[in-house]
Formats: C-alpha cells, structure tokens, sequence
C-alpha cells in the first residue's frame, strides 16, 4: 500500500497536526436546493445559483476556521473554496448528485463537465465520490459500481490526488434506511462494504464510512428512541470488527443526522476503541442554519453560523480525541 509522494502531501493538507481528518461537508446540491425552497414555501425553481453559493459560501467561512479541510462541488462550491480559512484543505466532488433513477439500483454518474485533472486544477487536494451501495444488491448491478471506482481510482492515481470513496448504505427493496427494521441490517452493510472498497483495484485512499450502527436504536444511548436494535456491548463491538475488516484509513460521515447523535456515535467509537481517523461532518453542523438562511437572509445565517454552527462543529472536534493519525493504517507506506 505505498503511496506516492504527491498523495501524502495531500493527505497531509487536509488533516490537522495530529494527522486526524477534522473536515466539514458543504457538498449538498439537490438536498441544499430542497431544504432551502422547503424554508421559504416555494418551489425548487425558485432557488437560483447565486442562493446556494451564497449559503455554501457563509458555511465555508463561518467553519473552516475549526475544520482541517472543507468538502465542496465543483458546480456551485468554488466561491465558497476562495472563502475558506487558510488552514482548510480542500476535497471536491466529482460525482453528479443524487443517482440515476430511470434504472434500479442507484447507479452514479460523474459530472460531464468534470476529470480528476480539471478539479486539481481547481484546487482539489483530493476527489470525492458518493456511491450508494449494498451488498445485498443484485450482483450486476453491483458490478457496474466495482468497474466504475476502479477507473475513478485509476484517474486519481495517475494525477497522484487522493481517492476518498464516501459510501451510503440502502435497502433494495426500498425499506426506510433510517428505520428500525433496517437498523438491523446496517452493521453488516456497512462492514461488508467496507471490507469491499479496502481492495487494491480500487486504489481509495480513504474510506468516507457511515457508522456501523444507528445511535437512536442502541439501547441505553443518549439518543435512544425507547426500540432496541442493539445492545450497547452490540454495537462497540460492531465498531471494532469495522476496524478489523478496513485496511485503509476511514472517516465517519454524518449522514444528515442531528449534531447530537452524531456526537453520541463518535463517543461509542472511542468508547470501542475504534482506530477511525476523522470525519467529514456535513449537514450535523449547518443544517439547522438553513430555514434561519431561508427566512431571514445571510447576515442572519452568518450570525447562526458563528454562533449555533461554531458550537456544533466544535462538539464534533472534542469528541474526536479518540480518532487515531490517518498515517496509522498505512504505517511506513505513508512516509513520503
């Protein structure tokens, strides 16, 4: 697992002196589009380019001052990349958002616009995928996702840029993946994909993982929601077996989560000692800036921001104590 020199100078722009990955996620385009027109009562349409670079913009300076790298999208993002705090790294998606839905199974698609080399150029210390993936998909369809990251992670290779590989678990048959019933499920989706996306022929340099268990359904929890999918012994455990089965460094994602429960999962991974390297922690932080952005304008988002949303990135960062270099899973490989 030698990496060049090129990556881990990259690598090393977007962690903190600990060589923990601290970053905020500003990536959001339907789903920013959406919560911004649900805040203001009108339709998506109604919600112009210069709307969503103003909000990515006020996040990103708002934020970066406590975070070691911002994620953002090339299409509405760049603003707010020159509004960055000094410090921050940058990672930029390349994937188009949400997936294509005239076929099943969650297919992604790459911006048309966009390569690896264009989004160096445009400042990119690394390239971002999303992926929405089970294992429990049809193998076909899976096997278009396997030959998909691997050109991805061929192009990244080449132009020596970081491959972080973000993936979403979801149930096929179209079950809610934030339920109970899927709660079950979840460790094993997520620990088989992360089994899956540490092989070489991908060439991902980190694994942007969900936590392996939903925190609302984990009995004794400070978010418990009264049904028990777990046992809090259950889940440390499904977190330390997440460390055994990942051979490349992974962060946590939020994934749209309240900043309180996603505390509460961060806490459980230090509790189990898991060996996670950071997060990129996204809508946790700023989403509930949004309808404050929707109503009231941007001076009062950016009012929020440096209030409500330095208090919420802040908890993030102090529950990171237990997060471990990014440097640990590649031992002697990452010394450039």
């Amino acid at each position: 697992m030698k990496l060049s020199d090129g990556k881990i100078k990259h690598l090393n722009a977007l962690a903190d002196k600990r060589g923990v990955i601290a970053a905020a996620a500003m990536d959001q385009r339907g789903s920013l589009r959406k919560m911004i027109a649900a805040g203001k009562g009108v339709s998506q349409n109604e919600i112009t380019d210069e709307m969503m670079q103003e909000f990515k913009a006020s996040v990103s300076k708002a934020l970066t001052p406590h975070a070691s790298a911002i994620l953002l999208d090339p299409e509405y993002g760049l603003p707010a990349a020159k509004a960055r705090a000094r410090n921050a790294g940058l990672l930029l998606a390349y994937e188009e958002s949400g997936y294509d839905n005239t076929k099943p199974g969650r297919l992604p698609d790459l911006l048309p616009h966009e390569s690896v080399k264009r989004l160096v150029d445009q400042g990119a210390d690394a390239i971002k995928v999303l992926l929405y993936y089970t294992p429990f998909e049809n193998p076909d369809v899976n096997d278009i996702k396997y030959a998909f990251l691997e050109r991805v992670g061929a192009e990244c290779t080449f132009h020596e840029i970081p491959f972080f590989l973000e993936f979403v678990g979801y149930d096929p048959k179209g079950g809610d993946e934030k339920g109970f019933e899927y709660a079950k499920s979840k460790p094993e989706v997520v620990l088989k994909s992360m089994e899956e996306f540490s092989k070489p022929q991908y060439h991902v340099d980190i694994l942007k993982a969900e936590v392996p268990v939903n925190a609302q359904f984990v009995e004794g929890s400070s978010v418990y929601k009264g049904q028990t999918a777990y046992t809090r012994k259950e889940a440390l455990d499904f977190y330390r077996k997440g460390s055994e089965v990942a051979k490349k460094p992974f962060i946590y994602l939020s994934a749209g989560v309240d900043n309180d429960q996603f505390v509460e999962s961060l806490n459980m991974a230090a509790e189990a000692g898991a060996d996670y390297s950071g997060v990129l922690c996204g809508r946790a932080t700023w989403k509930n800036g949004v309808p404050v952005y929707a109503k009231q304008g941007v001076k009062a988002l950016e009012d929020w921001l440096n209030d409500e949303g330095v208090k919420n990135i802040t908890a993030v960062n102090n529950a990171l104590k237990g997060a471990k270099p990014w440097q640990t899973k590649y031992g002697a490989a990452a010394v450039a």
